[in-house]
């Protein structure tokens, strides 16, 4: 048995493939660069972060998009020869949506992938379909910019791999008779029926997957009379806000990654689970029966928890497990003997120029540890401990220079205002900044003293932010609001769990 999810911490919208005998997901990374996680795994149930194929700028320029944009839902397919990523970059949110939509492929998941072929910018969520004939089509759903009409459809149009574009025309596939948003959609066929997989319903408590077939592409679909995944209408589920599928044929059966959150308030934001799953009567259904996320899954290894993780910046190397806010500033990073030197950048509520570092907090309950050596020379110089969601939702633990004296203080940004607590505490050149989270609460340390506690994160919550669905990220930064000139040395960053993750 599994427990659910198999991929902890802001981890939404999985797609799946198999390649010989490994199998890999990926997921959404919004504002954070570099783009898209891609995980691997032999046994599906223990899975390791295996790269970010969006991982120059020529690739992803993510400069002054909106909190919540960036990159959305990419779809990960393979053909039996080349695998293929098709992905949206929202660029600005709102009434006028830019969704712009991209393709890379490559023939050696392992390797690089291509350069960036523009698809449209019609809407997000796009898939590709490999027909049996060899035919390869986009499906994606269509922004409307009329007065209450969002949205428009599935949409369809055959992708040509040789000239690297799209050809012949969209056509409507698909609308929901109940009128419920279709998004995060893929095609399978079975049995001479195309099956339509849709993320239907939004992406909050009224999130689900449900099936529709069709015996012809843009033909008259069949609606399923049961919805296949769902947490609605039920908060006492452990399991919330299911939806966002995609399946996989294994030699143990047949698996349905999707999203969920384990809590609602939680701070771990959408995650990626399993459920086992079978073909019953012409239609996909949960092997163990209904329509809620099981957490407990039959499966063919068992997880190896990982308690706690060190990341020691004295032996030259930052970790793939840590992203930058918008921007790859690896060009800004240097390492040395004391650890990793990190220029002075924007503050925090920027959407330029942030020299942020940070990994996903993946457990509720956690404590996490900074090792800097900061000499600021003013208040407008500080570098610290970042607990954040986006750039109007964050805690800061930091050293910074008042009144003549170096002291750790700290900031909260809830929806863009700002919280100064009047606790500070004196240090030396070098410190070691920690927090732990324990039941939605914060506590603050400065080299082991307790600075502040009780301090609220549910603010770095999906359900605290309007139309938020990201998660909480924990990690450093160094900000210079004088001439950029002013460095930080980190030395190391703890991550531990409180309970076995």
């Amino acid at each position: 048995m599994i427990e659910n999810p198999i991929l902890r911490g802001f981890n939404p919208d999985p797609s799946i493939i198999r390649i010989d005998d490994t199998y890999y997901i990926a997921t959404s990374t919004f504002e954070w660069f570099p783009g898209i996680n891609i995980y691997s795994s032999k046994d599906m149930v223990n899975w390791k972060l295996h790269s970010h194929p969006l991982n120059k700028k020529a690739l992803l320029d993510l400069t002054g998009v909106p909190d919540g944009g960036g990159v959305w839902a990419p779809c990960l397919s393979y053909d039996g020869k080349r695998a293929y990523l098709v992905y949206t970059v929202v660029k600005e949110r709102g009434a006028m949506m830019q969704t712009d939509n991209y393709l890379i492929e490559t023939d050696d998941i392992n390797g690089e992938w291509s350069d960036r072929v523009y698809l449209n910018s019609i809407g997000f969520d796009p898939s590709l379909f490999h027909d049996d004939d060899g035919r390869k089509y986009l499906i994606s759903l269509e922004n409307h910019y009329e007065k209450n009409k969002r949205f428009n459809g599935l949409y369809i149009e055959e992708y040509d791999p040789y000239v690297k574009k799209l050809i012949g025309g969209r056509r409507l596939l698909y609308t929901e008779p109940s009128g419920e948003l279709v998004e995060g959609s893929h095609i399978y066929k079975k049995d001479g029926y195309y099956y339509l997989l849709k993320a239907q319903g939004g992406t909050g408590v009224r999130h689900s997957a449900q099936l529709a077939r069709s015996r012809s592409l843009c033909g008259e679909w069949e609606e399923d009379t049961k919805i296949l995944l769902h947490a609605r209408d039920d908060e006492s589920l452990p399991l919330q806000k299911a939806g966002h599928a995609d399946i996989i044929d294994t030699p143990w059966g047949l698996y349905m990654v999707h999203l969920a959150s384990r809590s609602l308030g939680g701070i771990c934001g959408r995650e990626t689970c399993l459920q086992k799953v079978s073909w019953e009567n012409g239609w996909l259904r949960l092997e163990k029966g209904g329509s809620t996320p099981y957490v407990k899954v039959d499966a063919p290894a068992e997880r190896k928890a990982i308690k706690e993780e060190l990341y020691d910046f004295t032996k030259g190397h930052l970790s793939a497990d840590f992203q930058f806010l918008r921007d790859d500033i690896t060009p800004k990073l240097s390492f040395g003997e004391k650890g990793l030197q990190l220029k002075g950048g924007s503050g925090l509520n920027s959407r330029f120029d942030q020299n942020l570092i940070a990994r996903r907090i993946d457990e509720e309950n956690t404590q996490m540890e900074v090792c800097i050596d900061f000499d600021a020379e003013n208040d407008r110089q500080l570098a610290g401990l970042v607990l954040i969601y986006n750039t109007c939702h964050w805690h800061y633990l930091y050293i910074t220079k008042s009144e003549g004296e170096k002291v750790g203080k700290l900031l909260s940004c809830d929806n863009g205002s700002l919280t100064y607590y009047s606790e500070q505490i004196k240090v030396t050149k070098k410190a070691t900044l920690s927090v732990k989270i324990e039941d939605g609460k914060a506590a603050f340390y400065v080299n082991k003293e307790l600075l502040k506690d009780n301090v609220d994160v549910s603010i770095l919550s999906d359900e605290h932010i309007h139309l938020g669905f990201t998660g909480a990220m924990a990690g450093f930064n160094c900000i210079d609001c004088e001439k950029r000139e002013k460095s930080a040395t980190i030395e190391y960053f703890k991550y531990k769990r409180t309970a076995e993750a």
